[in-house]
C-alpha cells in the first residue's frame, strides 16, 4: 500500500493570473495605441487650425492616466481666433475615458483669460470652469459648458464687463430632435444664469437694484452648420448672411424683485451684428427694473428713454404686464422708449 500523500496541480491557481496578465497586457497596448493616436490627432488639428489663421500656442504636451483615462494636459495655452475671440490659461487638462475616446471634458483648473475681440481681455475664475463635448462623428457634438461660482475681472485697459460674479453660469448644445430624428441643419441651445451680480454702476445692478439676475433661455439655431466659419468677421457673420435665425425662444428671467417670462418666434441679426425682432414678455413688478436702468450710471442704457419706460410701467403698479421689446435700427424699444443698444452678436 502507497502512502506517498497525493501532489495537488498548481495549473488552477496560475491559469486566472495568466489570464489577467495577458488582459492587461492587451489593455495596456490599446491604450498606447490610443494615446499615441490622441497626441497625432491634436497635433494635425493644431496645425491644420493655424492654417486657418488662428493662433494657438502652448508649452509641450503631456500624455498620461493610464490605465482607465487618456488625461491631455496643455501647459501655457493660447489660442486666438480670426475674428480676435480667445482664450489662454496656465494650464488645460483635456480627459476622456479610455473606453469612451469620444467623450472629452476641458478643465481650466487655474482659471483663464478670455479675449474679447475690440474689447480687451477678462480675468475668470471659479470653483470650476469645464467644457465637455461628446458625439464627435455627428453633424453637430452635445456641447455643455459650465462655470461654478465664477468671478469675472476686466483685464487692466479693457472694456467693463456686464458681471461681477455668479452662483453659476451653463451653456448647452446639441442638435435638434425631431420625432426623435436629429434635423438636417438645426440646433438646440439652452443657456441658463444662477444669481449673477452686475459690475458696479452697471446695466445690471440697475436693473436688479444691487440684486441678482438668473435666466434660462432656450432657442432653435436655423443654418447650424453655417455657424463654423473662423476668418476674421466671425461665426455669427457668415450664418446671418446665411439667414440664420433663432427661433422657438422661450425663457424666464429675474431681476431683484421683477421677473418675466419671454418668448419669440424668431430673431435675426443686422449685417452689423445687432439684434432683430420682437421678444414678447409677460412681466411682474417691471417698473422696478426698467427703474433701475434709468438709474444705472452706464453709457449704453438710455436714460432718459428709461425714465420714460418706468413711468409708464409705473401706472400698472404691481400687476403683470404684457410687453413686447423690438429689436430695431440697432436698439432696444419698449413702445416708443429707446433703452438700450440692441444686443450684439458679432
Amino acid at each position: 500500500m502507497n502512502d506517498t500523500p497525493a501532489r495537488h496541480s498548481r495549473r488552477g491557481l496560475v491559469i486566472p493570473f495568466a489570464i489577467v496578465g495577458v488582459l492587461l497586457a492587451a489593455w495596456t497596448g490599446w491604450w498606447f495605441w490610443l494615446a499615441g493616436e490622441v497626441e497625432t490627432r491634436l497635433t494635425a488639428q493644431v496645425e491644420a487650425l493655424r492654417g486657418e489663421g488662428w493662433q494657438v500656442s502652448h508649452e509641450p504636451v503631456t500624455v498620461g492616466g493610464w490605465p482607465f483615462r487618456t488625461r491631455v494636459a496643455f501647459p501655457a495655452a493660447d489660442i486666438v481666433a480670426p475674428s480676435g475671440h480667445g482664450v489662454a490659461a496656465a494650464r488645460l487638462v483635456a480627459e476622456a475615458s479610455a473606453w469612451n475616446p469620444g467623450h472629452w471634458v476641458i478643465l481650466a483648473p487655474d482659471g483663464l483669460v478670455m479675449t474679447r475681440a475690440g474689447k480687451g481681455q477678462v480675468a475668470v475664475e471659479g470653483e470650476a470652469l469645464r467644457m465637455s463635448i461628446s458625439h464627435l462623428r455627428d453633424r453637430f457634438p452635445d456641447l455643455r459648458v459650465e462655470l461654478a461660482r465664477p468671478t469675472f475681472t476686466p483685464v487692466a485697459g479693457a472694456d467693463p464687463f456686464p458681471l461681477a460674479s455668479a452662483e453659476r453660469v451653463e451653456l448647452y448644445a446639441r442638435p435638434h430632435l425631431t420625432d426623435g430624428e436629429a434635423a438636417t441643419d438645426e440646433m438646440d441651445v439652452l443657456f441658463r444664469l444662477t444669481d449673477g451680480r452686475g459690475r458696479a454702476g452697471g446695466p445690471v445692478e440697475g436693473a436688479t437694484r444691487e440684486g441678482r439676475l438668473s435666466a434660462e433661455v432656450e432657442a432653435t439655431i436655423e443654418q447650424a452648420s453655417r455657424l463654423r466659419g473662423v476668418d476674421s468677421a466671425g461665426v455669427f457673420a457668415h450664418w446671418t448672411e446665411a439667414g440664420g435665425r433663432f427661433t422657438a425662444i422661450k425663457g424666464r428671467l429675474q431681476a431683484g424683485d421683477s421677473s418675466a417670462s419671454l418668448s419669440s418666434d424668431a430673431l435675426w441679426a443686422r449685417e452689423d451684428g445687432r439684434l432683430e425682432g420682437r421678444l414678447a414678455l409677460t412681466a411682474e413688478r417691471p417698473g422696478e427694473a426698467i427703474a433701475g436702468l434709468a438709474g444705472s450710471r452706464s453709457g449704453a442704457v438710455n436714460r432718459v428713454g428709461a425714465a420714460g419706460a418706468a413711468a409708464a410701467a409705473g401706472v400698472q403698479g404691481d400687476r403683470p404686464m404684457d410687453l413686447v421689446l423690438i429689436f430695431n435700427d440697432g436698439r432696444t424699444w419698449l413702445g416708443p422708449f429707446a433703452l438700450a443698444p440692441a444686443p450684439k452678436l458679432f
